[in-house]
């Protein structure tokens, strides 16, 4: 990829409205068990009163799990108004304060050093300014803090991908539709992990990446003579 594919994509970022986005929020809520196990995970890393922020958060169920395990600022940015009015809806339900608001990952309405954490969990690959949302990303972070990018790798095998949806257990017209998704357009906006390295080598992030069998996780920290918080 070069330099330029990396830095601006072809499409416009809209994010994900209306009917496909209370689509994608029944779907993944069957996968709860994944963003609760994320949300203890991060609950153990992070400091009792820390400021978070989850980028594109969605339906909002990561942000919410997280909410109850602790005395946190939560905020989640997501372009969807869809999304949003679903997340603050899911907040009200589950009784917990997350402050969900509409933004571009690539303008984020933030002071910098607003945050400790931050989460981009699936989304990554659908920014359309890429290194822009990385130079925001290290903006708001506070010196010493941390993010987690967790997404889909290109290269992933559909192998891997059919065995992720099965295991799913979404019924058989949902996991044929999100398989076909996989193929047709989550891999093909996907990163490897060498385009992942070219794009954060251009910010002034420190960076750890390890791959899985479909994707990566992307530690980036914010120098502040720290070490990175033990997520792998």
């Amino acid at each position: 990829m070069t330099t330029n594919a990396s830095t601006v994509k072809p499409y416009k970022g809209m994010g994900m409205n209306g009917a496909v986005a209370r689509w994608y929020a029944s779907l993944t809520k069957r996968s709860m068990d994944d963003f609760t196990a994320l949300a203890r995970r991060t609950a153990e890393q992070i400091p009792a009163d820390a400021s978070v922020l989850e980028v594109a958060p969605g339906p909002g169920y990561f942000a919410i799990e997280l909410a109850k395990l602790g005395n946190y600022q939560i905020t989640g940015l997501d372009i969807s108004e869809t999304f949003v009015a679903i997340a603050r809806a899911n907040a009200q339900k589950a009784g917990v304060g997350v402050d969900f608001r509409q933004g571009s990952a690539s303008g984020m309405p933030f002071a910098r050093d607003s945050f400790d954490f931050l989460l981009c969990r699936a989304a990554f690959k659908n920014f359309s300014q890429p290194k822009r949302a990385l130079e925001e990303m290290y903006r708001v972070l506070k010196p010493g803090g941390h993010a987690l990018i967790v997404d889909l790798r290109r290269d992933a095998s559909m192998d891997s991908i059919n065995q992720v949806v099965e295991g799913m257990k979404v019924g058989t017209v949902n996991a044929l539709i999100t398989k076909l998704t996989f193929r047709h357009m989550l891999l093909k906006r996907a990163y490897t992990r060498r385009e992942f390295e070219s794009m954060i080598a251009q910010t002034r992030f420190h960076a750890e990446i390890c791959e899985n069998r479909m994707g990566v996780e992307i530690i980036l920290s914010k120098p502040a003579g720290v070490s990175a918080l033990a997520f792998f």
